[in-house]
């Protein structure tokens, strides 16, 4: 009788084990495949999504690397616009869209490669409120956010109809772990809710 019960109790936790390991395996490849295409150039446009701004209008380190991603893309491709996208939260003093364009302002980017999307708060409405501020015929962009964060912007590009490349800024190794694990249960929600 012991050995049965023990049976009845063991099989719900392999299968949720497994289960497990299943959704980790997919969420990891899934993060991986954000990493490409790596933009070249092609896209006349790239959105740089927001992060948190810290008191006194200063980025996140989160939000310095997506900028300084943005600078250095912009430098080998002088052509490109930049969308700067995302509103303020509910802690914030202000929009992220307007800090970002402040630091790109002072390190040299010109006003006029500058574009302003200032009321997303969430990824979706930082794409769908960036398109919104584009040409009609724009068909492809390129997304700069951090790396763990590709994917998931990739996706929601994908069901506004949008082909992305990408360039992928780094991420804060102090919050790496956590924001990767909360990435994993992001992307599981775009992809069954699709947003």
């Amino acid at each position: 009788m012991k050995k049965k019960t023990r049976w009845i109790m063991l099989v719900p936790l392999v299968i949720i084990a497994t289960g497990g390991i299943g959704l980790w395996m997919v969420t990891t490849k899934w993060l991986e495949d954000g990493l490409e295409p790596k933009a070249n150039g092609s896209n006349e446009y790239a959105i740089v999504l927001g992060a948190k701004v810290k008191k006194g209008n200063v980025p996140s380190l989160a939000l310095r690397y997506r900028l300084e991603a943005a600078l250095a893309y912009s430098k080998n491709n002088p052509h490109v616009k930049f969308v700067v996208s995302g509103g303020q939260g509910a802690d914030e003093d202000i929009e992220e869209a307007v800090v970002m364009k402040n630091f790109l302002l002072e390190n040299g980017l010109a006003e006029e490669r500058i574009i302003l999307e200032n009321r997303s708060t969430s990824t979706y409405e930082n794409l769908s409120f960036s398109q919104e501020l584009l040409p009609d015929n724009v068909e492809s962009v390129t997304i700069i956010t951090s790396d763990y964060h590709l994917q998931r912007a990739k996706m929601l590009a994908h069901k506004l109809n949008w082909e992305v490349d990408v360039v992928a800024a780094e991420t804060p190794r102090v919050v790496e772990a956590k924001v990767r694990l909360r990435e994993r249960a992001a992307l599981l929600k775009t992809y069954i809710s699709g947003k």
